[in-house]
């Protein structure tokens, strides 16, 4: 199953999750890694496992 947002080839860290989903949504790349880690370090929000789950379904990306 994959969903139908790519990752970044331009804008990203490691594998460009995040500044795919920041793409997507017209959203401050930095301001979405800041909420993802401060969300990772939470004990209720599993930052890592759905980094790694959103890694494998979100498709590869696109060059412009």
């Amino acid at each position: 199953m994959k969903i139908n947002i790519h990752r970044s080839a331009h804008n990203r860290v490691f594998a460009g999750v995040l500044g795919g989903l920041a793409e997507h949504f017209n959203w401050n790349a930095n301001v979405t890694r800041l909420l993802f880690v401060i969300l990772t370090i939470t004990p209720m929000f599993p930052g890592l496992i759905a980094y790694l789950i959103l890694w494998l379904l979100m498709k590869d990306p696109v060059e412009d």
